[in-house]
C-alpha cells in the first residue's frame, strides 16, 4: 500500500488540531524538569510575583516558537529543512511545559494574548520558509540568538531565591544556542539589518504585553 498523499486541507486541518492542543492542552515534556543546584528557598511575596511574570513571557515565547517551527515545516521545500523545523518544534515543547509546570507551582497563569502571539508567529514561519530554505534558517539562527540574549536577561532579572526558575531558563539558554547553531550549521544565511531589528521590535512587543497580560 502506497504512502497516503496529504491535501493542502488535511495539511490546514492539521496545523489548526495542532494549535487547539498548544494553546489548550497542558505539554508533556520527554526530558524531567531541570534539576535545582541547591536548595529551594521560599520566596517573598514581590519576589514570587517578579517570577510569575518572567516566566508567563517565556511560556509565551514557547509558544510562539512552536508556531514559528510549525509555519515554516509547512512550506519548506526541502524534507530534510521541514523534518528539521518539527523536530525543533518537539523539543521546544519541554520548554513548553517546564514553563506552564512552574507557573503552576508559582500559583501563576499564562498570557491571555498567547492565541495572538500563535497566530502572529505561524504566519511569520510560514512568510519566512517561502522564501526559501536558506533564508528561513537564517531566520532561526536569528531568531534563537534573540532568544538567548532575552533568556540572559531574565536570569539577571529572577528572584536569587528561585532556584527552581533559574535552572529551566539556563536549561532552555543551552537549548537555543543548539538550535541556532544548527540552523547556522544548515546553509542559514544572515539576515538584513533591518528584518534583524523588526524581529526585536515585535519581541520586545511581546515580551512586554505577555509580562503583564
Amino acid at each position: 500500500m502506497s504512502p497516503r498523499s496529504f491535501t493542502a486541507l488535511d495539511r490546514f486541518i492539521g496545523e489548526i488540531d495542532k494549535a487547539i492542543k498548544v494553546l489548550a492542552v497542558p505539554a508533556r515534556a520527554a526530558r524531567p524538569l531541570p534539576e535545582v543546584a541547591h536548595g529551594e528557598l521560599v520566596l517573598e511575596q514581590r519576589e514570587r510575583r517578579e517570577s510569575i511574570r518572567l516566566m508567563r513571557v517565556n511560556h509565551s515565547g514557547e509558544v510562539s516558537a512552536q508556531a514559528l517551527y510549525r509555519g515554516q515545516a509547512l512550506t519548506s521545500r526541502n524534507p530534510r529543512v521541514t523534518e528539521a523545523m518539527r523536530q525543533a518544534a518537539a523539543e521546544e515543547t519541554d520548554h513548553l511545559a517546564w514553563c506552564e509546570r512552574r507557573l503552576g507551582e508559582l500559583d501563576g497563569r499564562s498570557s491571555v494574548l498567547n492565541p495572538l502571539w500563535y497566530a502572529g508567529s505561524f504566519a511569520i514561519g510560514a512568510l519566512a520558509g517561502a522564501f526559501g530554505d536558506r533564508a528561513s534558517l537564517g531566520f532561526i539562527a536569528e531568531t534563537e540568538k534573540q532568544v538567548e540574549s532575552h533568556l540572559k536577561d531574565h536570569l539577571e532579572r529572577l528572584p536569587v531565591a528561585d532556584a527552581r526558575s533559574r535552572a529551566i531558563l539556563e536549561q532552555m539558554k543551552h537549548d537555543e544556542v543548539e538550535h541556532g547553531e544548527k540552523a547556522a550549521s544548515m546553509g542559514g544565511v544572515a539576515l538584513p539589518l533591518l528584518l534583524s531589528a523588526a524581529m526585536r521590535l515585535s519581541g520586545r512587543l511581546m515580551t512586554r504585553s505577555s509580562y503583564w497580560v
